[in-house]
C-alpha cells in the first residue's frame, strides 16, 4: 500500500511541475526505467533515492510524505 501511495504522490508532484518521467529522471540523475518502476509502485526505493526525488521536486522530505 505505501509503495502505491508514494508512487502516486511523486507522480502527481512531477506532473504538477510539467515534467515527463524521462526529463525528471535525467534531472535527478536516475535511470528512467528505474524511476518509472518507482512511480509504478514496483520498487522498494532507498532513502538516498527518495532524497534525490525530493530535491528534484523542490520539496522537503516532510512535504514529499505529506498525506501518506
Amino acid at each position: 500500500m505505501i509503495l502505491n501511495d508514494f508512487a502516486q504522490r511523486i507522480r502527481n508532484l512531477r506532473i504538477d511541475r510539467g515534467l515527463s518521467q524521462e526529463k525528471f529522471a535525467l534531472k535527478i540523475d536516475m535511470d528512467r526505467t528505474y524511476y518509472a518502476s518507482v512511480e509504478a509502485g514496483k520498487r522498494n526505493i532507498s532513502l538516498k533515492n527518495i532524497k534525490k526525488i525530493a530535491d528534484g521536486l523542490d520539496v522537503t522530505l516532510e512535504e514529499l510524505f505529506q498525506g501518506l
